[in-house]
């Protein structure tokens, strides 16, 4: 009775003081802001809620988004004991003494567990497999919450006996919401300016909003006023050591967004998903990098000058940093987007890694080194030939082993000014080389 008494002191008091997050943990299913698709009216988690016919699944999102909220309100609702555990500091003895637990209150007591495994994602092999027969036979309901792409971290038998519940960044009007909950709960105005510069911050992120705008809040009030007024540059503060999580799906799919706007020439798409990347704290030396490999393997020969201009981009960057940094990333996202595309350079690196790739392939005697004594004797660079003794500029002769010199790689395609090559190879081979077009 004791432990229960404490148990509920405790309770009250985060309820008073713990963080922003915490506080405004919702106790409902109708308070849960956002997962409308889930827990909606009619919608499939919550229907198997109301029916108590809740099973193991994954709930699968970004950071922020109440995979937790959900879960505990899952086992509220369905009556459950919910046994949390933490796949960072769990081992197997952990995971074999929880389902003990479990299986003591179902005997002794008729209640179920929630075993509730937060990034599960994190569990090894073993400790997945002594999860299985205890989720295979309903001793325990898992539901395990990841970042990660289930299908490439969960074990596939355990992912088989388990729903999967995709959990959805919180739109605009959601966070609209939760930032209004939370400014009220910090007692501090929140102009509509500034919390439109908090929502285009967090990506989506409930928690992060909310660590957010507790910190700026402190600082509003520490500035006085009544009521304190939070500014964007108490938002600025609060968030210059919140940076993007990087281990999470979500970044990696906005990178690839970003790429893919611009290698589909859409300037418009390229700006927005760049910004995306650097309000969430994306590091902008990163994008940078990322420009200047789009700029040969997606541009290449097609408009030479964009590997120049992205690589003077990353200079800039490191040179003059953010803020103003954006401008030089932007000037190079609408170029690349602009620029003619070609993937003539990636074709042909690829096609030359396999024959490089190839074994005992000779350097022809002619290319040999022949500056030592000896060499003469051994004819290396005895038939070789100087380009520029010819008044061309070039002469006809191989550059490669005989197995491989009538392999072609670079073939030029018809975009941008990648047509001048192909006139120039053409007059000097002597004939027309087919290409990737044809």
């Amino acid at each position: 009775m004791s432990d229960d008494l404490f148990a509920a002191k405790a309770a009250e008091r985060l309820a008073a003081n713990g963080p922003l997050a915490a506080r405004l943990r919702p106790k409902r299913f109708q308070d849960v802001v956002g997962q409308d698709h889930l827990i909606g009216p009619g919608a499939p988690l919550r229907v198997l809620v109301d029916q108590q016919r809740v099973k193991s699944g994954i709930l699968w999102g970004p950071p922020g988004t109440g995979k937790t909220t959900l879960a505990r309100l899952v086992a509220e609702h369905s009556h459950m004991v919910f046994e949390p555990l933490s796949a960072v500091t769990a081992g197997v003895k952990d995971v074999r003494d929880a389902i003990d637990r479990a299986t003591k209150r179902l005997g002794e007591r008729g209640e179920r567990t929630i075993l509730f495994v937060d990034e599960v994602h994190r569990f090894s092999k073993s400790q997945q497999d002594a999860l299985l027969p205890a989720v295979e036979d309903g001793t325990v309901v898992l539901l395990g919450a990841t970042t990660e792409n289930p299908f490439f971290e969960i074990n596939a038998p355990l992912l088989s006996r388990a729903t999967l519940w995709r959990v959805a960044p919180l739109d605009e009007a959601a966070l609209e919401l939760l930032a209004g909950r939370g400014a009220k709960a910090e007692g501090v105005e929140l102009p509509n300016d500034v919390r439109a510069t908090l929502i285009a911050q967090v990506d989506g992120d409930a928690r992060a909003l909310l660590t957010t705008l507790e910190v700026a809040a402190a600082l509003a009030c520490a500035r006085g006023g009544d009521p304190a007024v939070v500014r964007e540059e108490d938002l600025l503060a609060a968030r210059s050591g919140v940076l993007l999580n990087r281990s999470s799906d979500t970044h990696y799919d906005q990178v690839s967004a970003f790429i893919k706007s611009i290698r589909g020439s859409d300037p418009d798409a390229g700006l927005y998903w760049m910004l995306r990347l650097l309000n969430a704290g994306e590091d902008p030396v990163f994008l940078a990098r990322r420009l200047v490999i789009l700029a040969s393997e997606d541009i290449g020969m097609a408009d030479p000058m964009s590997l120049v201009l992205a690589s003077a981009a990353a200079q800039a960057v490191r040179l003059v940093g953010l803020p103003e940094a954006k401008f030089n990333l932007a000037q190079a996202v609408i170029h690349l987007s602009l620029a003619p595309k070609s993937n003539s350079v990636t074709i042909a690196l690829s096609l030359a890694e396999r024959d490089a790739a190839l074994p005992r392939q000779e350097v022809p005697a002619h290319l040999r080194d022949g500056h030592y004594a000896g060499a003469t004797a051994l004819g290396h660079g005895v038939a070789y030939r100087y380009p520029h003794d010819d008044p061309r500029g070039w002469v006809d002769q191989a550059y490669r082993p005989a197995d491989l010199e009538q392999h072609v790689y670079y073939r030029p395609l018809s975009h941008g000014s990648e047509p001048q090559r192909s006139a120039w190879r053409t007059s000097r081979r002597g004939e027309d080389l087919p290409s990737e077009d044809a």
